[in-house]
């Protein structure tokens, strides 16, 4: 097939709103890489932006099919940027399945790169399509691109006399090279980044600095004239002092900066399951401070951590899905002997195995509830990557200050997503203090209770004067001896529980993040719809509309002043990736209607959507 390069009759025209990218192919294609690397080229470029990777939950599907489509999607702009975007200006296809999987979010009018190579009756065979959408006329609304990119990363790389299998491994490259041309971006940080990547096999990086350029270099010579519309400059401001950062990397300096500032080891235990594994391997990477250990299960790395917050360090476990429910008896063991413990869910579609590469936010429940016995523990969510840096520092001290578990929930969409991330000043954080009880002989009491946090003495085991003993049996409040007494388990389950509930007055108080004091309908969100809730809500005020938007950090205690809120609106309603389980929690603890927005497909929520489901309320309301 010719290749070809249909431009837009529009592309003089200054484009003003934000741009967006998406790759798609086979998670072999190196997908995600060639999303990474334009990300890296956006942050040089200053711009603000915001990526959603998507893998595919198949580790490794035939090549071709529609189950092995991996994609990853940005978003960018000279202004705040929230979201990776609803549809995309330029999709770039790798095969027929990542074609038919991914062309429902390329905008009408949209520049359509694809690599024709598989596009033989095998590949659309594979991709369960009966004609060719290269000439059957189904894209003919879309700027089309197409070349034979495995021929002509062959071609770039013959002077290397590699293997037809090993010159096609940089095909990714090639694209990413005709893309940057696309877009204006230089291939000198690329290339820089693979010298230094692949330096100790300086073949691998020549190679894929030969097939950058040799797209690069065929995208100027076939002139395609599309890039008028993409080349402006979208230099954010401010942009000085930045990095790109996804949620996990965020998360383990987080980790990393709690050993720091409180000036002891931090522990982290855990067993490998999808999206939380890539935690362990980024802290893996830490010497001072951070102590790694991949136990056999889940299980063992909860227990494991608890242990060392036992020996006097702070002991951290994470995991994903079912993961979650093999750790609850551990952490029913920490609210009972009363010891700091931080467990991260990085939340993903269920129940059971479910789509372990999809996010979802239905594990607040579980979070919340899902101990037997009456054991409540702080439950706390960052709202976009560059939170989950905070998010560990803020449940670090509140398991210290009341000595108890706590959860922090993020979502294979954060903990994969990447933004650009303002380096903190280290310098500014307060340190973290770590209870110091004085040696005090026989009198020792490990249950005795600090008057304002109720927290009980955290003492390592061997400290002089400090004997004692814990388990799971409930314990007598004061002495911790083992007591079968009914008013002191009674005494004991109320204390536990108010010392929980006293984190809310030493955290802040609910503020509208978005919009009117007081208006037509409250918006409440958690965790990962932070961005597209941001979005829709902005974009309707701007045009009139009276809508507030709230979005919780807290969710167990929940925050002082909500009640008062909802107070103030005649309406309320929440948006969550799950079936309303945050709205049921707020129906129970404040007896107000409050209704839902919900969605469980996998995927974030779409600002189009959301401005369709406020505006119908808002309509409904008037009526």
């Amino acid at each position: 097939m010719a290749e070809t390069a249909v431009a837009s009759g529009a592309a003089d025209t200054a484009r003003k709103t934000p741009l967006v990218v998406r790759f798609a192919g086979d998670s072999g294609d190196g997908i995600q890489l060639a999303g990474l690397e334009f990300a890296k080229s956006t942050a040089e470029a200053k711009s603000d932006f915001m990526t959603f990777p998507d893998y595919p939950a198949e580790i490794r599907a035939p090549a071709g099919t529609l189950f092995g489509v991996s994609a990853y999607q940005i978003q960018f702009d000279s202004d705040e940027v929230l979201t990776p975007g609803d549809e995309a200006d330029v999709l770039v296809a790798f095969n027929p399945a990542a074609l038919k999987t991914n062309l429902q979010n390329l905008k009408a009018g949209g520049v359509l790169v694809v690599d024709e190579t598989h596009f033989d009756n095998r590949g659309l065979k594979k991709a369960k399509l009966e004609t060719n959408p290269l000439e059957d006329g189904s894209l003919d609304g879309y700027q089309l691109i197409t070349a034979d990119v495995v021929k002509r990363t062959i071609e770039a790389l013959a002077p290397l006399e590699l293997g037809r299998k090993q010159a096609t491994r940089a095909k990714n490259f090639w694209v990413l090279g005709l893309v940057y041309w696309l877009f204006g971006r230089p291939v000198e940080p690329t290339e820089a980044w693979l010298k230094s990547k692949f330096r100790k096999t300086p073949e691998v990086a020549e190679a894929n600095t030969m097939a950058l350029k040799a797209g690069h270099a065929y995208a100027e010579t076939i002139e395609l004239s599309a890039v008028r519309d993409y080349a402006e400059p979208r230099v954010a401001k401010g942009k000085n002092r930045s990095r790109i950062i996804s949620g996990t990397q965020a998360m383990a300096y987080g980790i990393a900066a709690i050993s720091a500032l409180g000036k002891r080891d931090v522990v982290y235990c855990s067993y490998p399951i999808t999206p939380a594994s890539i935690l362990l391997h980024a802290l893996a990477r830490f010497e001072a401070g951070i102590r790694t250990f991949q136990a056999e299960d889940e299980i063992a790395a909860v227990s494991a951590a608890l242990g060392a917050s036992y020996a006097g360090s702070l002991g951290i476990t994470a995991s994903s899905g079912p993961g979650l429910s093999l750790k609850t008896e551990a952490m029913g063991l920490g609210v009972s002997v009363e010891l700091p413990l931080i467990v991260i869910d990085v939340q993903r579609g269920g129940p059971s195995t479910g789509m372990p590469t999809k996010p979802e936010q239905s594990d607040l429940s579980m979070a919340v509830y899902g101990r037997h016995g009456e054991a409540p523990v702080p439950v706390l969510a960052p709202a976009t990557p560059d939170e989950c840096f905070w998010i560990m520092l803020e449940a670090a001290r509140a398991a210290i200050d009341a000595m108890t578990p706590v959860i922090v929930l993020s979502d294979a969409y954060l903990a994969n997503a990447a933004s650009d991330w303002e380096l903190p000043d280290i310098d500014a954080i307060p340190d973290i203090d770590w209870p110091e009880h004085e040696p005090n002989g026989a009198d020792f009491e490990p249950f005795a209770r600090d008057p304002e946090t109720l927290a009980r003495p955290w003492v390592a085991p061997g400290t002089p004067g400090h004997a004692h003993r814990i388990g799971g049996i409930e314990k007598s409040s004061g002495s911790g001896h083992i007591s079968y007494d009914p008013d002191n388990h009674e005494e004991m389950t109320r204390l536990r529980a108010e010392k929980i509930d006293r984190l809310a007055a030493r955290w802040p108080e609910v503020t509208i993040e978005d919009g009117p004091e007081d208006g037509d309908l409250l918006v409440i969100g958690w965790g990962s719809t932070y961005g597209s809730i941001a979005q829709a809500v902005r974009e309707l005020n701007a045009e009139g509309k009276r809508i507030a938007h709230v979005h919780l950090r807290h969710l167990n205690p929940l925050p002082r002043g909500l009640p008062e809120l909802l107070d103030r609106f005649p309406h309320a309603v929440t948006v969550e990736l799950n079936t309303g389980q945050l709205c049921s929690m707020l129906r129970s603890a404040y007896l107000k209607p409050v209704e839902c927005i919900s969605q469980v497909n996998g995927q974030p929520f779409q600002v189009s959507k959301l401005r369709d489901e406020f505006t119908r309320r808002l309509e409904a309301l008037a009526t």
